[in-house]
């Protein structure tokens, strides 16, 4: 049998599996909308660190971080200061984040800060800013399912298709379960994913070069500048590694996908494991992606795109049945993530814009319909900038955390107590700024000085924040009250109530 069938017919598989865990959890969903959007809130350890894993890392550690290793060299193991701040994050606002969940039933990220700085417009606009740029996310994964599907086809499938079939596919299962859906799937996807990166990049390692230790050996003779920095085309300058280590720790967080799943957790003490736990997992996969990444600039030095040296690597040196179950792993990667984006985008909007201002009264299962449509219309632009416009994975993933990164002050203004309060319109100043920061500093002049635009918009914006703040009213006494309070009570307590 032909290898491309092999590794073809195992992926389609997996992608099987996918959807009967989909109608399973389908069965078991009630018609409640908080079942189907945050898993009733009973998320407990394993569950939630196998999704919360699985979703952070995606087609960008699977693909693009051995594509970066490839063209960048040994600077992008600043990767392992981001996964370590990730787990700090997780463990001291993620709590905080859950705690005020479970007090006061918010769903979405946007319920949290409309409560406390009581606000319309700060909903509205933390809703635009969590789907536009997570959007960004969409097209990373929708690309990396497309690579995959292709050069396990030989190509006979092509990158259309395949990006096509695999955001269905997503989308299907999503729709049947709802988030139950994506947690089950998950725990399969962050397993098999882990496993296939290691398993993958040992197996090339050995069997170009003898082994781990002699591909460095032969990278420090070959190409000594993969190992140096700012790296062959210096990109990774002391600015921009800053840069990406601040936009992707907290600008993943504060993604919707993340803080739902923070919402969704059984407990306080499952967040603390999470965020004591997750580092382990997350910057281990980086290991076996240098060896992918460095190795392939060895053997395959004229690659078009860097972003597919793993499974071009794949098919040309391993067994097709190891290279159709590593390509399913590398699959799991990317759908793992697709299919939680699509979940908090139609969240976020069923939630802050439909519910909120178009159907106020209607039932649960017509929200539900609702989601379920808002899914396919996401899927379909997903798939209409997948197909249309080509980047570097990691690129598009630091654009994603880039405009997340710009809720930080409005998020730091509810989850820390403090005499002097963050306004409502501190916060809409401090995001419109940011907003034009960006656009400078990402797009007009790329990386002003060396230092990464996200950081220049963040700047931006507490800048604006604090000045504003300064001078217009803060949130009623009561809210502040309400809200603080209950974090206080969490904090020195542990008590969410």
């Amino acid at each position: 049998m032909e290898a491309w069938v092999v590794a073809t017919g195992l992926i389609f598989i997996y992608l099987l599996a996918t959807i009967v865990i989909g109608f399973v959890a389908n069965r078991r969903m009630s018609d409640d909308l908080e079942d189907f959007l945050l898993y009733g809130r009973k998320a407990k350890f394993v569950v939630l660190y196998l999704t919360v894993c699985a979703t952070y890392h995606s087609a960008f550690a699977f693909l693009g971080s051995g594509g970066f290793f490839y063209t960048h060299g040994i600077g992008f193991w600043a990767a392992g200061a981001w996964t370590v701040l990730v787990g700090a994050i997780t463990y001291v606002l993620g709590s905080r984040i859950w705690a005020l969940g479970k007090n006061f039933g918010y769903i979405t990220p946007a319920d949290m800060l409309a409560d406390f700085y009581e606000s319309d417009a700060v909903r509205v606009v933390t809703a635009l800013v969590s789907v536009l740029f997570t959007i960004l996310y969409i097209q990373v994964q929708a690309q990396g399912l497309g690579y995959i599907l292709s050069v396990a086809s030989g190509d006979r499938i092509s990158f259309q298709l395949g990006t096509l079939i695999l955001l269905v596919v997503a989308a299907g299962y999503l729709i049947a379960g709802g988030l139950r859906a994506v947690y089950w799937t998950d725990v399969i996807q962050g397993a098999w994913m882990y496993i296939a990166v290691w398993v993958g990049a040992l197996v090339l390692a050995y069997e170009l070069f003898g082994g781990p230790l002699e591909l460095w050996k032969r990278v420090a003779a070959e190409r000594p500048d993969l190992l140096t920095l700012p790296g062959p085309e210096g990109f990774f300058t002391p600015g921009m590694w800053f840069g990406m280590v601040i936009v992707l720790s907290f600008g993943i967080v504060f993604q919707p996908h993340l803080i739902i799943r923070y919402y969704t957790a059984a407990s306080a003490k499952t967040i603390k494991w999470l965020g004591a736990t997750t580092p382990i997992y997350l910057m281990t996969l980086f290991i076996p992606a240098a060896l992918v990444g460095l190795g392939g600039a060895l053997v395959m030095p004229d690659i078009e795109v860097a972003d597919r040296i793993f499974p071009e690597m794949l098919f040309e040196y391993a067994p097709a049945w190891l290279t159709g179950i590593i390509l399913a792993g590398a699959t799991a990667a990317a759908m793992s993530t697709l299919d939680s984006i699509l979940h908090s985008n139609m969240t976020v909007l069923t939630r802050d814009i439909y519910q909120r201002y178009m159907v106020t009264d209607a039932d649960q299962r017509h929200y539900i319909l609702v989601g379920r449509l808002i899914v396919v219309a996401l899927l379909a632009v997903g798939y209409v900038l997948s197909v249309g416009t080509f980047e570097f994975l990691v690129v598009l993933v630091t654009l994603s955390g880039a405009g997340a990164l710009q809720l930080m002050p409005a998020m730091l203004g509810v989850l820390f107590p403090s005499r002097r309060l963050t306004t409502k319109a501190g916060v809409l100043a401090g995001i419109a700024a940011s907003m034009v920061a960006l656009y400078a500093t990402l797009v007009a002049w790329p990386h002003p000085l060396g230092l990464h635009g996200g950081v220049w918009g963040l700047l931006a914006n507490f800048a604006a924040t604090i000045l504003v703040s300064r001078f217009t009213a803060p949130p009623t006494d009561a809210t502040v009250e309400r809200i603080h309070g209950a974090i206080e009570r969490f904090v020195y307590e542990g008590d969410p109530a």
